[in-house]
């Protein structure tokens, strides 16, 4: 669903990698549900910095 909002949570990333800045945008793929409370699992790809 494009310009949806959710909250991630980072578990895990590549070395030397930087957390997304606030107001980043991201990509991923949704890799569980829950249909009876809405709620996704996605793995994200990349995020690209604000502006």
């Amino acid at each position: 669903m494009p310009n949806a909002v959710g909250l991630a949570e980072i578990t895990a990333m590549p070395h030397r990698m930087e957390l997304a800045a606030l107001g980043a945008t991201g990509t991923g793929e949704v890799i569980w549900h829950a249909d009876h409370n809405r709620r996704l699992k996605i793995r994200l790809d990349e995020w690209q910095a604000p502006g």
